[in-house]
């Protein structure tokens, strides 16, 4: 049988051990990326496809004539046409609980970032601000100290308790968003109420029709002044261009992102720009650690030995 795994580079397998995933196949073709251009072409003769990001839409799958298995090296399933899969009776295959660990301690290190400006601090020290102070320290940013403060966890899955087990060590009490099923669980508060309190939001839902820019201006507007946004889910819950004046204006007091709408961003991307104060953006390496990524390729290799004991 003939494996192909689109976009290897967003893997770096060089760190990895892949000895468990080349032996599943007779034969496997790598490639570190490819355009839509190179899909059909690389895809055709092959019973297994690996992709991270790769987008298989219904002519992809329908002209794949001897494709079977699709395993998605990632958790969302949005880049792949599930119902034409399901309509030519190709198996598709996620990974999911692989980054958790990775993910949450990264959007505490982000919370933390907001809360003491260090950042800020340490960009000032190489600049040579220290240098120049006319006293010991710098007071330039407000810090804030997390302990009995409230965080507001939207999406509590097993990524949203884990980054709410961490922000209860620093001392923080967390409130639950009630789910967007609608489905009544104990603990969980109204979206209305909880924006209301809230010192800090992390958001760790799905994106959906429901979700897609949840985080509007009415969102922003309903935030308590001086509050914290954190985004590790996905770029489309943020109305992107609302997040920069909420921050512009000063009733945002930070937000920071591991996430965009539009992924690498465009040089113009209205949250690139250099006037945005207190604005941390990392380029979606939340899920990165060696670590993760080994659980994730070895969550493909159980997914294709799953799949062969059919």
């Amino acid at each position: 049988m003939h494996g192909v795994f689109l976009d290897t580079l967003t893997m770096k397998p060089e760190e990895l051990d892949t000895s468990a995933l080349e032996s599943t196949l007779d034969h496997w073709d790598f490639f570190e990326t490819t355009a839509p251009a190179e899909t059909a072409q690389r895809i055709a003769d092959a019973d297994v496809v690996l992709t991270n990001k790769v987008v298989l839409d219904r002519q992809l799958i329908e002209n794949a004539r001897k494709l079977k298995l699709i395993c998605i090296c990632a958790t969302g399933t949005n880049n792949i046409d599930l119902r034409a899969a399901e309509e030519k009776g190709i198996a598709v295959k996620n990974v999911a609980g692989y980054t958790g660990s990775s993910l949450s301690q990264h959007t505490i290190a982000l919370l933390l970032a907001l809360a003491t400006r260090w950042h800020q601090y340490n960009a000032d020290v190489k600049r040579g601000r220290w240098s120049q102070s006319p006293v010991f320290c710098r007071l330039d940013y407000p810090v804030m100290e997390l302990a009995g403060k409230k965080l507001g966890v939207i999406g509590y899955g097993d990524l949203g308790q884990k980054v709410a087990l961490l922000a209860e060590a620093l001392g923080m009490k967390v409130l639950i968003a009630e789910s967007f099923t609608g489905e009544k669980k104990p603990g969980r508060m109204p979206l209305a109420e909880l924006l209301s309190e809230a010192d800090a939001i992390s958001l760790h839902c799905p994106l959906t029709e429901q979700t897609d820019k949840l985080v509007d201006a009415d969102f922003l507007a309903a935030l308590k002044p001086g509050s914290f946004l954190i985004n590790t889910a996905r770029g489309g819950l943020v109305d992107e261009p609302a997040l920069a004046d909420a921050l512009r204006s000063g009733h945002l007091g930070g937000a920071a992102l591991d996430v965009l709408s539009q992924e690498p961003p465009p040089a113009d991307h209205p949250l690139l720009a250099d006037d945005i104060p207190n604005l941390v953006i990392t380029p979606h390496n939340a899920w990165i650690s060696r670590e993760s990524r080994q659980r994730l390729l070895d969550g493909v290799v159980d997914n294709i030995r799953e799949w062969k004991k059919r």
